[in-house]
């Protein structure tokens, strides 16, 4: 296997809290195109929608962790008003540059709020919401780091949680790195979308860290391109 049987810890360009300007905001551009061309957002609606089942109320409340350009907050909004769910939901990122970005897309949205905040930080696990949501987010991190922002994230969510991120595979690397190099004008999303994928997770190392964070009520499951789906139940 190879560079393919262990994650990559190599960091990404989109890494740099301060990366800004023109590069960044057709970065972010690009990767909406790429999510919903492979289909990667009905991972998280498809959470969503199993955990609302579990978990029936009124509204919901949504931390959005990593939510990048706000693509995903307005995937979940055309969603929940589909479904006629009432929800509110907060757009959470460290990087204050991209959630300007967010906060500019998303305007026309009266239920979303954005917060510039390290999920780290102590102050993270206070504001308590339902349900947590993450898309391409947690292979940023190593595993030791994800150890404590599970263990953060079963502070902070009262019914669930739902990551959304890259299954570490051959095909996937070479068939993002070919794409890129073909369509992408971003020299980040060029570096950074190979990259991710060895960043990636096999589904055993799903099951190790969520076994480690003292995860125990959780389903991991494989959709099509390339994707894990995991939905922890909490509540």
């Amino acid at each position: 296997m190879g560079r393919f049987s262990h994650r990559s810890y190599e960091k990404e360009i989109m890494d740099d809290l301060e990366f800004e300007g023109p590069v960044l905001d057709q970065s972010l551009k690009e990767l909406r195109t790429i999510n919903k061309l492979l289909g990667g957002n009905k991972v998280t609606t498809n959470g969503l929608n199993q955990l609302i089942k579990k978990n029936p109320q009124e509204s919901y409340s949504i931390a959005d962790i990593g939510c990048g350009g706000g693509d995903m907050i307005r995937v979940m909004a055309d969603w929940a008003k589909k479904n006629l769910i009432p929800c509110n939901f907060i757009g959470i990122d460290a990087n204050p540059n991209t959630i300007e970005f967010a906060k500019e897309r998303l305007k026309d949205l009266d239920h979303v709020n954005f917060k510039v905040e390290n999920v780290f930080d102590e102050s993270f696990e206070h504001e308590q919401v339902d349900i947590i949501t993450c898309t391409l987010f947690t292979h940023h991190f190593t595993d030791e780091e994800l150890l404590k922002l599970f263990s953060s994230f079963l502070k902070k969510a009262r019914l669930g949680i739902i990551i959304n991120d890259l299954h570490r595979h051959r095909l996937a690397y070479f068939s993002i790195k070919a794409l890129t190099r073909l369509f992408s004008k971003s020299p980040m999303v060029q570096n950074d979308g190979p990259l991710s994928v060895l960043r990636g997770f096999s589904k055993e190392d799903f099951i190790s860290i969520l076994a480690n964070s003292g995860i125990k009520n959780s389903q991991i499951k494989w959709f099509w391109a390339f994707r894990w789906q995991v939905v922890v139940m909490i509540s």
